[in-house]
C-alpha cells in the first residue's frame, strides 16, 4: 500500500497577528515621578480562541494586564491583547484544543511582551520585561484542573 494512500499533514499556520487592544494609564501623571521608585508588580493574563466563518480558521488572542504600584499609589496599568488568526488542517480534536490553549499563545507572546515593554519605557518608566511563560506547561495545568473538576 502506498504511503499517500491517506495522507494526514497537520499544520498551524498564522495568517494575520494584530493588536486587539492596547492601552496605558497613569492615574497621577507627573506626580508619579516624583515617587522613589519601588516597584510591586501584578500581573493577570489569559488567553481566548474562537473560530472564524472561514473553514478551520480562529482567533487566538493574548491578553496581559500589569498594574504597578509604589508605596500604595498605581504608577500605571498597561493592558494588551495580541492576537492572531490561524488555520489548522489536519488537526484531530485533542491537537487542535492544544494547538489553541498552548501553541497559538505560545506564538503571539514574544510580541505582546514586546509591545508592553515598549508601551512602559515609551511612558518615560524604567523598562518592564515580563517573563517568558510555559504555555504547555499552563496548558497541562488547566486539563488536569478540568479532570479534577470532573472527577468531584
Amino acid at each position: 500500500m502506498s504511503q499517500d494512500a491517506n495522507p494526514s499533514n497537520p499544520q498551524v499556520q498564522m495568517l494575520k497577528m494584530y493588536w486587539k487592544d492596547a492601552s496605558l494609564q497613569v492615574p497621577l501623571g507627573i506626580k508619579i515621578f516624583q515617587h522613589e521608585w519601588s516597584p510591586e508588580v501584578n500581573l493577570e493574563m489569559n488567553t481566548q480562541s474562537k473560530p472564524l466563518t472561514e473553514a478551520n480558521t480562529h482567533e487566538v488572542a493574548v491578553k496581559v494586564k500589569c498594574t504597578v504600584k509604589c508605596k500604595d499609589a498605581t504608577a500605571f496599568v498597561v493592558e494588551v491583547e495580541q492576537a492572531g488568526v490561524f488555520m489548522l488542517t489536519d488537526l484531530d480534536e485533542a491537537a487542535t484544543h492544544h494547538a489553541l490553549g498552548a501553541f497559538c499563545p505560545s506564538l503571539l507572546y514574544p510580541f505582546l511582551r514586546e509591545a508592553v515593554g515598549d508601551l512602559i519605557v515609551r511612558a518615560g518608566f524604567p523598562q518592564l520585561n515580563l517573563a517568558p511563560i510555559n504555555f504547555d506547561a499552563v496548558y497541562q495545568q488547566q486539563l488536569q484542573g478540568t479532570e479534577q473538576e470532573i472527577l468531584q
